[in-house]
């Protein structure tokens, strides 16, 4: 295997040609396992492209609320796409080896839309905050222009953050192992491989998860915090349960979401407390499954985009019903001619 080197502030610094990723292949009965992972890709991609399609293509869901929604269903499909058939195709073709160049680019577009992921959460909680805590004044703070500006600017931020920790792994030098105990391209398990000093990448870690994790998930607590408060404060009971109704999906979203992961950065990376083979196969878990059911569980359940989807299915059985008649009419009048 040929190394590349470059000097770098007058040192050596040697990338390989590429990374091996090992890290199912200790797993038992890790097939069904990959079965699993193709029908989460197909769910995943079958229901965000439908929420997507549904809003894009009816004007009357082009609010703010619905703005979030598309937000995380566009998040969703990148981000499992991101991973899901690289693992496929490790497990189908048996090669397991990714190119140096192509696994900083994995690793860009995993962290990134994990924070993008993240935010778009909090952007949602945001809209429920608003939504119950100002009802008078709800559309004119949160307009459409507001919602856009407020998604512009956590996609600038996730993606410019980043940009810079990812090409920072360009400083590190590769000279003994090249083998990645993860089922992607991971920032840890990569830059733990280096024979250099990574403390910054340490660093930029830890205040990675800091802000992909940290920060959305306690403006989300406090959000929720001040909903209940203001829920309690309503004198209707009617009117509490119909405001906390509006909020179940979305907890059900954040606790799915943010508890493994919070886990397995806390326990794993900090405290090196959890099982190699464990971690692997429970970070794949809580990384693929929460863009599998967002659509199920929230998007799917609101009855504006739950009517417009029906509508669309039985219009599409409707039109299939309809060719087919055509058809069976047109095969017997040609018998009949015949």
């Amino acid at each position: 295997m040929s190394f590349l080197r470059t000097v770098l502030n007058n040192s050596v610094i040697i990338h390989p040609p590429g990374f091996y990723i090992i890290g199912f292949q200790t797993f038992p009965f890790i097939s069904v396992f990959f079965i699993f992972l193709a029908f989460v890709y197909a769910v995943t991609l079958l229901f965000n492209c439908l929420v997507i399609y549904v809003i894009t293509f009816n004007h009357c869901l082009h609010t703010p609320k619905f703005l979030a929604v598309v937000n995380l269903a566009v998040i969703d499909v990148i981000l499992n796409t991101c991973t899901i058939p690289g693992m496929i195709k490790i497990f189908l073709v048996k090669d397991n080896f990714i190119p140096f160049n192509l696994c900083l680019l994995q690793m860009f577009v995993y962290y990134a839309f994990v924070s993008l992921e993240s935010y778009a959460l909090a952007i949602l909680a945001y809209d429920r905050l608003i939504a119950i805590c100002f009802p008078l004044r709800h559309n004119s703070i949160n307009t459409v222009r507001s919602m856009c500006c407020i998604v512009g600017l956590t996609w600038s931020f996730a993606l410019g953050v980043t940009a810079f920790t990812t090409s920072i792994m360009t400083r590190l030098s590769f000279c003994n192992s090249v083998r990645v105990f993860s089922y992607f391209c991971d920032y840890a398990p990569v830059f733990r491989l280096a024979c250099n000093d990574y403390t910054m990448h340490w660093s930029a870690a830890s205040c990675l998860s800091v802000l992909i994790l940290g920060g959305p998930f306690t403006f989300i607590l406090l959000s929720y915090v001040s909903i209940l408060v203001t829920v309690f404060r309503m004198k209707s009971l009617d009117s509490r349960v119909k405001a906390l109704a509006t909020c179940v999906e979305h907890l059900i979203l954040v606790a799915v979401f943010y508890m493994p992961l919070i886990t397995i950065f806390t326990v794993g990376f900090y405290l090196r407390a959890i099982n190699p083979d464990q971690r692997v196969l429970s970070l794949s878990l809580a990384s693929c499954i929460p863009p599998c059911i967002n659509p199920i569980v929230y998007s799917l359940k609101t009855k504006e985009i739950k009517v417009r989807a029906l509508a669309l299915v039985r219009k599409t059985k409707i039109g299939t019903q309809q060719t087919n008649q055509h058809k069976n009419l047109s095969c017997k009048m040609n018998k009949m001619q015949q």
